[in-house]
């Protein structure tokens, strides 16, 4: 039987090639590959057979914008409605981190650290200079991490229902509030009524969906089972090992007023903590998956902020 959500990816993948943004593997080193889709004038046309030439460096004329996704699906699965709102004035890049989409690696270090120094090193082989960063849930601790290590790549960041690192307490305060027992259980569900539970804490309206294609997620989005419980784990960092970072980027937090996962005490809190360099926007009728459930919204929001960074200028 034809897995349907399998079934939609060529349409998927049509869609993101008329939006001008193609397919591209980036060895970062021998053994770790990360899979991307980048602007198409970046990638020379080649004849089927023969290796595609390395990428030329982003339109100068155009800012670049990285977009990092969250935990359940790979990026452009993640960003499907906002990659054609941005390609007309910005360079779009759409990793897949590692053991997500096609992007894997034989080293063993699960934690968000090197999934930001992978990224940074893809990009670095892809031309990316400079940037700005655009982070959800998990993708939003990578962001952070990445502008924290790299201050001359990441210009600002954008950050949506994430934190800046997963400590024990907010990882413990927040399963408990939700009702699960571990992290696992609620972002790797194994069966239908588990993913249903995951979509009913992520959305702002309860989504329906048959059974059918819940069967179908599951068996495509959630690969790579054993790796991915191991970055869960290598998320969670003591309350006692935590510091905030001094970002001298600008920070602008996105959020769903709704959201059940990481909710609107902690986004404030996490702006206080940033300083005078955090702005902060939420939108109305809107859950974890804010860019999905009201993209219009967010995209105009996004727009907004990546629009005054070069005003500024």
């Amino acid at each position: 039987m034809v897995n349907l959500v399998e079934a939609q990816k060529p349409l998927l993948h049509g869609l993101m090639k008329m939006a001008g943004i193609k397919p591209y593997t980036v060895e970062i080193q021998p053994g770790t590959v990360m899979t991307f889709w980048v602007p198409s004038e970046t990638i020379k046309n080649h004849k089927k057979g023969e290796n595609p030439q390395p990428p030329a460096k982003p339109s100068g004329s155009k800012p670049v914008v990285v977009l990092i996704h969250g935990f359940a699906a790979e990026g452009i699965v993640t960003w499907q409605f906002q990659v054609g709102a941005l390609a007309k004035k910005y360079s779009v890049y759409v990793p897949d981190l590692l053991f997500f989409g096609g992007s894997t690696t034989d080293k063993t270090d699960r934690s968000p650290t090197f999934q930001a120094e992978c990224l940074a090193a893809a990009l670095g082989k892809l031309g990316v200079e400079r940037c700005t960063v655009v982070g959800f849930s998990y993708g939003g601790m990578v962001a952070f991490k990445m502008a924290e290590l790299y201050p001359e790549l990441v210009q600002a960041i954008v950050v949506s229902g994430s934190i800046i690192a997963m400590t024990d307490s907010i990882s413990e305060t927040t399963l408990k509030g939700l009702g699960f027992s571990s992290s696992s259980e609620l972002l790797l569900p194994t069966s239908v009524k588990g993913l249903k539970a995951l979509l009913s804490v992520a959305a702002h309206k309860k989504l329906w969906f048959p059974d059918r294609l819940h069967k179908d997620f599951l068996e495509v989005m959630f690969a790579n089972r054993k790796e991915r419980g191991e970055l869960l784990e290598g998320l969670i960092v003591s309350n006692k090992d935590t510091t905030i970072p001094n970002f001298p980027q600008k920070v602008h937090l996105l959020w769903g007023e709704d959201d059940q996962i990481f909710n609107l005490e902690l986004a404030h809190n996490m702006q206080g903590q940033l300083g005078e360099n955090a702005s902060f926007q939420g939108i109305k009728k809107a859950g974890h998956l804010v860019h999905l459930e009201r993209p219009c919204v967010y995209n105009r929001y996004l727009k907004q902020f990546l629009a005054s960074l070069h005003a500024d200028k």
